[in-house]
């Protein structure tokens, strides 16, 4: 369980309670860490903002946004993010075969060399970012606009942020339909006490 209570959409106020709702209607659920985050509501909603405009925007594909934030989330071995974005990364088209054997990308052939050289970013970046060397940085350079190396990179810092928050908090995976108003929420709550 959770080392800090997840707020139910009765416990937040009628702002969060709308950032709930857009959650839910978008993934049938309300993840465990925006809930436990709700409790400093300023964070919270810049966090929404902030997580939408760097996977939403921009010219990367978020298809490959998602396959490096898996990537991050292997590699940081962060259960909670794994979860949820192993399911929206095969929703974009990652097969279960690439997403099962990611840690194996550099001997495979089902990704192209742009992707391959996104998740050395991906890898580089969360394990030491000091390591990112004039070699790979040309690498990315023949692939990738500077625009979108600042997208890449967003989303894996994003993510090495989520994969720390959620592994010192001990962030347990977000159910089908969790989260939402009803009786599953306050089945939830009285399971959080």
């Amino acid at each position: 369980m959770s080392r800090i209570s997840r707020l139910s959409r009765s416990e937040v106020t009628s702002e969060m309670a709308a950032l709930y709702d857009k959650a839910f209607a978008l993934r049938g659920n309300v993840p465990n860490m925006f809930r436990v985050m709700a409790h400093r509501p300023e964070i919270f909603a810049t966090m929404q903002a902030h997580f939408a405009a760097v996977l939403n925007t921009g010219t990367v594909p978020t298809k490959l946004k998602e396959l490096i934030v898996v990537r991050t989330s292997q590699v940081n071995v962060t259960p909670y993010c794994l979860a949820s974005h192993t399911i929206l990364a095969k929703g974009l088209g990652w097969s279960e075969e690439q997403l099962a054997h990611l840690a194996d990308w550099p001997q495979r052939d089902d990704f192209t060399p742009a992707e391959k050289a996104a998740l050395r970013l991906a890898e580089t970046v969360t394990r030491d970012a000091h390591a990112l060397t004039d070699e790979q940085f040309a690498e990315l350079r023949s692939f990738y606009s500077e625009g979108e190396i600042v997208e890449l990179l967003c989303a894996i810092g994003l993510f090495n942020y989520f994969n720390r928050f959620n592994n010192a908090l001990q962030m347990e995976p977000t159910k089908p339909g969790e989260g939402g108003s009803g009786a599953e929420e306050a089945t939830a709550t009285v399971a959080s006490q």
